[in-house]
Protein backbone atom coordinates (compact mmCIF):
# COMPACT_ATOMS: atom_id res chain seq x y z
CA UNK A 1 0.00 0.00 0.00
CA UNK A 2 1.35 3.38 -0.57
CA UNK A 3 1.69 6.60 1.21
CA UNK A 4 0.21 9.83 1.33
CA UNK A 5 1.15 12.97 2.72
CA UNK A 6 -1.52 14.87 5.15
CA UNK A 7 -1.77 17.34 7.88
CA UNK A 8 -2.45 17.32 11.54
CA UNK A 9 -2.98 20.24 13.58
CA UNK A 10 0.77 20.54 14.31
CA UNK A 11 2.67 18.61 11.67
CA UNK A 12 2.57 16.77 8.32
CA UNK A 13 3.16 13.09 8.24
CA UNK A 14 3.03 10.23 5.78
CA UNK A 15 0.24 7.73 5.69
CA UNK A 16 -0.68 4.47 4.39
CA UNK A 17 -3.52 5.23 2.01
CA UNK A 18 -5.66 3.22 4.17
CA UNK A 19 -5.70 5.84 6.86
CA UNK A 20 -7.15 8.34 4.71
CA UNK A 21 -10.97 9.68 4.94
CA UNK A 22 -13.23 11.65 3.01
CA UNK A 23 -13.52 14.12 5.61
CA UNK A 24 -9.89 14.85 5.54
CA UNK A 25 -9.61 15.55 9.05
CA UNK A 26 -6.65 13.78 11.00
CA UNK A 27 -4.90 14.45 14.18
CA UNK A 28 -1.90 11.95 15.89
CA UNK A 29 -2.79 10.55 19.65
CA UNK A 30 -0.88 13.09 21.45
CA UNK A 31 -2.88 16.12 19.55
CA UNK A 32 -6.48 13.89 19.93
CA UNK A 33 -5.51 14.03 23.88
CA UNK A 34 -4.74 17.59 23.88
CA UNK A 35 -7.80 18.60 21.94
CA UNK A 36 -10.11 16.32 24.45
CA UNK A 37 -8.06 17.96 27.35
CA UNK A 38 -8.37 21.69 26.20
CA UNK A 39 -12.98 20.83 25.90
CA UNK A 40 -13.80 17.58 27.39
CA UNK A 41 -17.54 18.46 27.10
CA UNK A 42 -17.52 19.52 23.18
CA UNK A 43 -14.45 17.12 22.39
CA UNK A 44 -15.81 13.43 21.94
CA UNK A 45 -13.45 10.14 21.38
CA UNK A 46 -14.56 6.95 19.92
CA UNK A 47 -12.73 3.64 20.43
CA UNK A 48 -14.19 1.34 17.14
CA UNK A 49 -11.67 -1.43 18.45
CA UNK A 50 -13.48 -4.57 19.75
CA UNK A 51 -14.65 -4.91 22.66
CA UNK A 52 -12.06 -7.31 23.48
CA UNK A 53 -9.02 -5.43 22.67
CA UNK A 54 -10.75 -1.91 24.53
CA UNK A 55 -11.03 -4.09 27.64
CA UNK A 56 -7.82 -6.22 27.47
CA UNK A 57 -5.20 -3.95 25.87
CA UNK A 58 -6.43 -0.79 27.56
CA UNK A 59 -8.69 2.13 26.17
CA UNK A 60 -8.72 6.14 26.66
CA UNK A 61 -10.68 6.52 30.02
CA UNK A 62 -12.96 9.05 28.23
CA UNK A 63 -13.27 6.76 24.86
CA UNK A 64 -16.60 5.70 24.45
CA UNK A 65 -16.53 2.13 22.86
CA UNK A 66 -18.74 1.14 19.95
CA UNK A 67 -16.99 -1.63 17.49
CA UNK A 68 -16.47 -1.12 14.35
CA UNK A 69 -16.34 -5.20 13.64
CA UNK A 70 -16.98 -8.24 15.90
CA UNK A 71 -14.14 -11.55 15.79
CA UNK A 72 -15.66 -14.51 14.58
CA UNK A 73 -13.51 -16.93 16.13
CA UNK A 74 -12.98 -18.79 12.93
CA UNK A 75 -9.57 -19.19 11.86
CA UNK A 76 -8.95 -17.36 8.29
CA UNK A 77 -5.85 -19.43 7.07
CA UNK A 78 -5.57 -16.89 4.12
CA UNK A 79 -4.96 -13.82 6.35
CA UNK A 80 -3.13 -15.77 9.04
CA UNK A 81 -5.56 -14.70 11.59
CA UNK A 82 -9.50 -14.85 12.60
CA UNK A 83 -12.25 -13.68 10.88
CA UNK A 84 -14.15 -10.77 11.51
CA UNK A 85 -18.09 -9.55 10.82
CA UNK A 86 -18.85 -5.92 10.43
CA UNK A 87 -21.01 -4.24 12.80
CA UNK A 88 -24.63 -3.52 11.41
CA UNK A 89 -25.64 -1.32 14.08
CA UNK A 90 -22.67 0.84 13.85
CA UNK A 91 -24.11 3.54 12.57
CA UNK A 92 -27.64 3.26 14.72
CA UNK A 93 -25.06 2.89 18.14
CA UNK A 94 -22.99 5.65 17.18
CA UNK A 95 -26.11 7.91 17.14
CA UNK A 96 -27.17 6.98 20.28
CA UNK A 97 -24.31 8.44 21.59
CA UNK A 98 -23.44 11.66 19.37
CA UNK A 99 -24.78 14.12 17.04
CA UNK A 100 -24.15 14.36 13.57
CA UNK A 101 -22.17 17.89 14.09
CA UNK A 102 -20.09 16.91 16.86
CA UNK A 103 -15.99 17.07 17.24
CA UNK A 104 -15.49 13.45 17.38
CA UNK A 105 -11.75 11.73 17.44
CA UNK A 106 -12.12 8.09 16.37
CA UNK A 107 -9.86 5.65 17.41
CA UNK A 108 -8.82 2.15 16.64
CA UNK A 109 -4.84 -0.07 16.69
CA UNK A 110 -3.02 2.26 14.22
CA UNK A 111 -5.36 4.29 12.58
CA UNK A 112 -7.08 1.91 9.65
CA UNK A 113 -10.61 0.67 10.91
CA UNK A 114 -11.17 4.41 12.29
CA UNK A 115 -10.68 5.64 9.10
CA UNK A 116 -13.37 3.10 7.69
CA UNK A 117 -15.52 4.66 10.40
CA UNK A 118 -14.74 8.10 9.80
CA UNK A 119 -15.91 7.20 6.44
CA UNK A 120 -18.83 5.27 6.99
CA UNK A 121 -19.95 7.98 9.47
CA UNK A 122 -18.82 10.75 7.11
CA UNK A 123 -21.95 9.04 4.48
CA UNK A 124 -24.66 9.25 7.65
CA UNK A 125 -24.09 12.99 7.92
CA UNK A 126 -20.88 13.30 10.36
CA UNK A 127 -18.96 16.58 9.59
CA UNK A 128 -16.30 16.34 12.16
CA UNK A 129 -15.19 12.78 12.62
CA UNK A 130 -11.26 12.71 12.67
CA UNK A 131 -9.22 10.07 12.29
CA UNK A 132 -6.02 9.36 15.29
CA UNK A 133 -3.91 8.53 12.56
CA UNK A 134 -1.87 6.34 15.18
CA UNK A 135 -4.49 4.80 16.77
CA UNK A 136 -4.65 3.05 20.05
CA UNK A 137 -0.92 1.23 20.25
CA UNK A 138 0.51 3.08 17.92
CA UNK A 139 2.43 2.16 14.27
CA UNK A 140 5.13 -0.16 13.75
CA UNK A 141 8.84 0.23 14.88
CA UNK A 142 10.50 -0.55 11.41
CA UNK A 143 13.89 -0.92 13.11
CA UNK A 144 15.43 -4.96 12.10
CA UNK A 145 17.80 -4.62 15.12
CA UNK A 146 15.39 -4.10 17.72
CA UNK A 147 13.70 -6.53 19.47
CA UNK A 148 10.51 -4.65 19.00
CA UNK A 149 10.64 -4.90 14.73
CA UNK A 150 7.45 -5.26 13.64
CA UNK A 151 5.19 -4.56 16.87
CA UNK A 152 2.76 -1.36 17.11
CA UNK A 153 4.47 0.64 19.75
CA UNK A 154 5.86 3.83 17.70
CA UNK A 155 3.42 6.89 18.75
CA UNK A 156 -0.20 5.70 19.50
CA UNK A 157 -2.58 6.92 22.28
CA UNK A 158 -0.61 4.19 24.55
CA UNK A 159 2.53 5.78 24.36
CA UNK A 160 1.45 9.64 24.13
CA UNK A 161 -1.65 10.16 26.42
CA UNK A 162 -3.15 8.48 29.58
CA UNK A 163 -4.71 5.25 29.57
CA UNK A 164 -6.73 2.61 31.42
CA UNK A 165 -7.97 -1.03 32.05
CA UNK A 166 -10.46 0.36 34.29
CA UNK A 167 -14.18 -0.10 32.73
CA UNK A 168 -17.05 2.70 33.10
CA UNK A 169 -20.04 1.09 32.21
CA UNK A 170 -21.18 4.51 30.92
CA UNK A 171 -18.73 4.04 27.97
CA UNK A 172 -18.75 -0.04 27.15
CA UNK A 173 -20.20 -1.38 24.34
CA UNK A 174 -22.86 -3.45 25.60
CA UNK A 175 -24.39 -6.00 22.96
CA UNK A 176 -27.71 -5.68 21.26
CA UNK A 177 -29.92 -8.75 21.01
CA UNK A 178 -28.38 -8.68 17.05
CA UNK A 179 -25.03 -8.55 17.95
CA UNK A 180 -25.82 -11.18 20.37
CA UNK A 181 -27.46 -13.50 17.84
CA UNK A 182 -24.33 -12.73 15.97
CA UNK A 183 -22.38 -14.02 18.71
CA UNK A 184 -24.33 -16.79 19.29
CA UNK A 185 -23.99 -17.87 15.75
CA UNK A 186 -20.60 -17.80 15.46
CA UNK A 187 -19.72 -19.56 18.89
CA UNK A 188 -22.36 -21.52 18.13
CA UNK A 189 -24.06 -21.85 21.67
Amino acid sequence: MNTVEIKTPRSTHQVLEGKLTSLGLYVTALEAYEMWKADPERIKVLDVRTFEEYVLVGHPEMAVNIPLAFPTYTWDAGKGNYSVVGNKDFIARVLERFKPDDTILIMCRSGGRSAMAVNMLAKAGFTQGYNIIDGFEGDRIEDPESVYHGKPMRNGWKNAAPWTYKLDPKLVWLPSEVELDILRMTLDI
